[in-house]
């Protein structure tokens, strides 16, 4: 442990729906879900607001709904959060080249590394002056945690929400950890929390009382010893710059069951090539492909198989993906498919090249496309009938598709976005980040004047723009 609170851990402040909610002027200081519209999406991110009704992340979107129907429910912009989180990656760097990113809205940041901060005083002063410059920037706020390790200063910006900064001195860890509930502690989830309060153990400070051995008896030798060293307040885990990449998967919710077998195969085919899409990306290859199936009455089924040498081909991938879906049963129905690559390394064995060759010239090698669903905190495309009629249906459901919440521009009215469609309508509101509220205007969904656009920046000349979300100021 330090002497000092110079590990920072910054955490954006409901960072999707704030940063709709600085995009669009007539959502400020309104609830706002970000999240999958379809009947089994969840909620990504709820903005403060909705969060007074009981909305939380990962909850079912159909009970955000019954908690707060008059909130804006909107599609993510996944392309436009990660522009942001990159402005916001781009003032941390400037502090150290220790960043450790742990998602598009959370990093740590070692300010020892290059002598940006040495003590209390200088640590505060990095912390006010980040939060200020990340305003400054995008518009929004973030919460900063300041510690001598990266737990308490994980558990410090978790206080400070939001838009604060919580210092935590070096020598009063134990006093403050102690009445808070274990669940504060990293690793400890629902299943963990719910068996330590059956044995009696609510606080960090009845963790400590335990002992050691009883944790270990409880929880395991790993998980106990780990657990009773975080409740005496013992974390000297560094922060690294980089970590390493252990996979690479992508997976899809639908909002129907999946019965056809004809059309599972092609949405296990699209997968792969999806996945091999960001393994090359990434500059990675993998040797063990694997499929992830969960049917229609929950159960969910991993298959694995393991290639001679590491490959980014999507012909390779894709074979092995249909391998493995032989092996399962999806009678009844699928509701969640998924491809992985694990195994990885930063070259491919050469001879797979011709192995995939072989592959397409016997299969055909056909990936599918489909009409638009939403799911879960993304959208996807689902294959359906033949590769011909699929492209037509593609390239139709992209032309005339108007998720909630996207940019849109029209020749008269110029910027907006939309507020919803259907019944072949689209309703949108015209406002910039600049601008008041804006005017709606409901269109047809072929009206050839009104087209997709890219978002517009935040922040224009180092201005405002802010995301509706209330200071709580500087706390220690």
């Amino acid at each position: 442990m330090r002497n000092a609170p110079t590990i920072l851990h910054l955490d954006m402040d409901a960072f999707y729906a704030s940063a709709e909610q600085a995009s669009k002027p007539s959502l400020r200081g309104k609830a706002v879900v970000v999240g999958g519209l379809g009947p089994r999406g969840v909620v990504a991110t709820a903005s403060y607001e909705a969060r007074v009704f009981g909305v939380r992340s990962a909850m079912p979107m159909a009970q955000a709904r019954r908690l707060a129907p008059n909130a804006a429910y909107l599609v993510p912009r996944f392309g436009f959060y990660r522009a942001i989180s990159e402005q916001v990656m781009g003032l941390l760097h400037l502090l150290s080249p220790l960043v450790e990113p742990l998602s598009l809205d959370e990093a740590f940041v070692d300010l020892e590394t290059d002598g940006a901060a040495w003590d209390r005083a200088s640590a505060r002063l990095v912390g006010e002056k980040l939060r200020a410059d990340i305003r400054a920037v995008t518009g929004l706020t973030g919460s900063v945690g300041l510690a001598a390790s990266k737990m308490l200063a994980k558990i410090a910006s978790e206080e400070a929400k939001p838009d604060g900064l919580v210092l935590i001195e070096p020598g009063t860890e134990r006093a403050m950890l102690g009445p808070m509930p274990v669940r504060i502690l990293p690793g400890v989830g629902p299943a963990t929390g719910d068996h330590l309060r059956r044995a009696g153990i609510t606080t960090v400070d009845d963790l400590a009382e335990a002992g050691e051995d009883e944790l270990v008896r409880l929880l395991g030798k790993a998980h106990g010893h780990g657990l009773y060293a975080m409740a005496l307040a013992r974390d000297d885990r560094p922060v690294v710059a980089e970590r390493e990449t252990k996979s690479v998967s992508v997976e899809d919710t639908y909002d129907v069951d999946i019965h056809d077998r004809v059309r599972v195969g092609l949405e296990v085919q699209r997968l792969a090539d999806r996945c091999v899409g960001r393994l090359r990306s990434a500059g990675l290859s993998g040797r063990t492909i694997v499929l992830k199936v969960r049917r229609y009455d929950f159960s969910t089924l991993t298959r694995s198989e393991t290639l001679r040498g590491p490959t980014d081909d999507p012909g390779v991938v894709r074979e092995a993906a249909l391998r493995l879906l032989e092996a399962v049963d999806t009678t009844g129905g699928v509701r969640l498919l998924g491809v992985g690559v694990s195994g990885l390394a930063d070259f491919t064995q050469e001879d797979l090249f011709a192995q995939a060759a072989e592959a397409e010239a016997e299969a055909g090698a056909v990936v599918g496309g489909g009409v638009g669903v939403e799911y879960s905190d993304v959208e996807v495309e689902v294959g359906e009938g033949d590769a011909e009629a699929v492209e037509e249906q593609v390239i139709v459901a992209a032309e005339r598709r108007w998720p909630s919440g996207h940019d849109v521009r029209h020749a008269e009215f110029g910027h907006g976005w939309v507020q919803g469609s259907g019944l072949g309508r689209v309703t949108v509101r015209f406002e910039t980040p600049g601008s008041e509220p804006g005017r709606v205007r409901t269109f047809r969904v072929d009206d050839l004047e009104l087209e997709p656009a890219d978002p517009l920046p935040l922040v224009s000349g180092g201005g405002g723009g802010g995301a509706g979300v209330s200071v709580d100021g500087v706390r220690t």
